[in-house]
């Protein structure tokens, strides 16, 4: 029998159409590859194994075999006590596995344990008119309530209450190493467990990591009540009706478009198809709209850039963008204003592809007025960071950010770039953050020459870091030093109880690119993945310039690299340069018990999932170099992407 579970529950919630998806070889479904929800996966098994030990003595479920698992279940709840992980419970064919279900004599506790995190200003789960549930929590409550209705059908003589198990953001690690101690492991067939250290103690567990909320109220408004209607009006109940009936008939369920779709994990790229795979995405739209193959080939509404009203646009139609003029858009062309604002940007992406024109638009002007206000030498950085459910450190709060690594690029007066410097931590238990700002001082202290970032993202983490300075309980030396040389590249966040803006305030390079730049190669992104390829691809310098093997040389320094070209064409495109980065554990004989699940790193949740993982001591010396490795050449590339797109633009002007 095909079984509703809880996690095909919340995918129908999400979209009810993926039911028919989910599941099937043929679907491509991206999800599963994904290393950033792998990093998130990861802290979820190990949240769910920590949470055991906060209601101990329990009894687990371990049976992947939904019908001993019943049977098991049923046992044990014949005690008038007991706490079971993993309860396995069924009505009809609705079934869940509940994480903690705890039974007093005719009391039970349905206890979901979430590696999200909740703090103490959290007072409700719903909107301020309470006529809806804010949408950052509305797929952990509509899990729980859906766990509830199961359990109180499946045992009717019960009084059947629901919590939420959170991270606890003002909750302080009594020890170090806490997280080290729940180490991911991986099967023979690539099934994930946690192995819990021996080495756990009760002083670990002195103080809870994680809060237990009761959200019984918001589960009775969602069952009863309009709040817990889906877009078609349909009551909470009869939602699981119907994704139960059609998925144990194997029926699809009639999509909605919505921008959500834009985000679907089963949309196939054109290699995808090339390759005999299915694109549920694709299907949902063809029987929709009754496209071809063909009408996917130009982007649509989904591709506009930061736009707000994609909903509207499709329920009224208007999705390709040969069916949206100027004054759906309506940009504002107003005098003195030599910014690309947002409705203009929207409709230059627009009419491009209207116009079949593929050319590079640039602000000049306004481009070259930034660019001259710059002072040599530019330095460009990148960070990578994490933030982890149950902290690394004593004295840390869970999901407290963790800055472990960066790379510097500089770039002098006269044209000469270096790789001038990098860090990188990968000692086992070491909190980073105040040698990070020590090693940045030391690389971008010794001129005054501007910086570079790309994204809010470095600013973020450098007030994260002021903020844990000035509520060090330790005794930092150079305290007052760090804090200042943080003030004098950054600026304070807007709801900061400090307030500063540096005189040397770090440029953002992805503002420049959406004020006086944009390619249409990007599709709309801004992102450096997206805007880098485009930007190499556009211009012939650049072309010219890397395609010779001068990276790593004495022309062009390199921490990471020796003679290389960042510049390969295939069909008379570049390829993405992200997509040359050289593999992990070429040694293959060595790799037999490595439990990294990757062999690349390419975006910041693969670097985030590698450095989590050197942070466990299962890791092997060979495995934790090969890592390392990757992080550098990953972050030295986003550095030298910063430069590579200041070279086109220097040269343009």
């Amino acid at each position: 029998m095909n079984f509703l579970t809880k996690s095909k529950f919340k995918l129908a919630v999400e979209c009810p159409t993926k039911l028919f998806y989910t599941g099937k070889s043929e679907y491509v479904n991206n999800k599963i590859d994904n290393p950033f929800l792998e990093a998130l996966a990861d802290g979820g098994y190990q949240v769910g194994e920590l949470a055991k030990y906060y209601y101990p003595n329990g009894h687990h479920i371990h049976t992947l075999d939904n019908g001993e698992a019943l049977g098991q279940t049923k046992k044990l709840l014949e005690q008038d006590e007991v706490t079971i992980y993993e309860a396995a419970i069924k009505h009809n064919n609705l079934f869940v596995r509940v994480d903690i279900l705890i039974k007093r004599g005719s009391f039970i506790k349905v206890i979901e344990v979430k590696a999200k995190s909740i703090d103490r200003n959290t007072k409700s789960f719903l909107s301020k008119k309470g006529d809806k549930v804010l949408a950052k929590w509305k797929s952990y409550l509509f899990d729980v309530a859906f766990q509830r209705y199961v359990v109180r059908s499946a045992l009717p003589d019960f009084t059947i209450t629901s919590y939420l198990l959170l991270a606890d953001k003002m909750a302080i690690a009594p020890t170090d190493g806490i997280n080290q101690k729940f180490q991911i492991t991986v099967d023979n067939k690539k099934r994930k467990g946690v192995n819990v250290s021996s080495l756990l103690s009760e002083e670990d567990l002195s103080v809870k990591l994680m809060r237990q909320v009761s959200v019984d109220i918001e589960c009775d408004l969602i069952c009863n009540t309009k709040i817990g209607n889906d877009r078609r009006g349909i009551s909470f109940l009869s939602q699981i009706n119907e994704y139960s009936r059609n998925y144990s008939s194997d029926l699809k369920i009639r999509p909605i478009l919505k921008k959500e779709c834009r985000d679907c994990e089963f949309r196939a790229s054109q290699e995808d198809l090339n390759n005999g795979f299915k694109s549920g995405f694709r299907e949902c739209w063809k029987e929709q709209l009754n496209w071809t193959d063909q009408d996917f080939d130009k982007p649509n509404v989904l591709n506009i850039w930061n736009f707000t009203h994609k909903d509207k646009f499709i329920q009224q139609g208007k999705i390709k963008f040969s069916q949206i003029y100027e004054e759906d858009i309506n940009p504002k062309f107003e005098h003195g204003d030599e910014k690309l604002c947002t409705k203009r940007r929207q409709w230059l992406q627009i009419e491009k592809v209207k116009n079949n024109d593929t050319s590079t638009w640039i602000d000049k002007s306004g481009l070259k007025a930034e660019m001259d206000s710059w002072v040599y030498p530019l330095h460009f950085i990148d960070f990578e960071t994490t933030a982890m459910a149950i902290p690394f450190n004593k004295g840390r709060h869970p999901y407290e950010g963790v800055a472990f690594q960066f790379s510097h690029h500089i770039v002098y007066e006269d044209g000469r770039i270096e790789h001038k410097g990098e860090y990188i931590n990968t000692e086992r238990g070491v909190f980073p953050n105040y040698d990070f700002v020590r090693r940045l001082k030391d690389e971008l202290g010794q001129d005054k020459g501007t910086i570079f970032k790309y994204s809010p993202h470095e600013n973020t983490y450098l007030n994260m870091i002021y903020e844990q300075l000035q509520t060090e309980k330790a005794v930092i030396a150079d305290k007052e030093g760090l804090c200042d040389f943080i003030q004098e590249i950054s600026h304070s966040k807007k709801d900061s109880i400090y307030s500063w803006n540096g005189e040397r305030d770090m440029v953002d390079m992805l503002n420049l690119v959406k004020w006086y730049f944009y390619n249409p190669a990007t599709n709309g992104s801004n992102s450096i993945k997206h805007v880098l390829p485009a930007i190499l691809n556009s211009s012939d310098y650049l072309k010219e310039r890397y395609s010779r093997p001068i990276y790593g040389t004495d022309e062009i320094p390199s921490h990471n690299f020796n003679n290389w070209s960042w510049i390969e064409l295939k069909k008379g495109l570049i390829t993405d340069p992200y997509k040359l980065l050289p593999a992990m554990f070429e040694d293959f004989d060595k790799c037999d018990q490595l439990i990294s699940g990757s062999d690349e790193i390419k975006d910041g949740g693969a670097a985030m999932t590698a450095y989590a993982k050197m942070q466990f001591e299962t890791m092997s010396q060979y495995e934790k170099g090969e890592l390392t490795s990757s992080l550098l050449k990953y972050c030295e590339l986003d550095t030298m992407a910063m430069v590579m797109i200041y070279e086109a633009w220097k040269e343009w002007l």
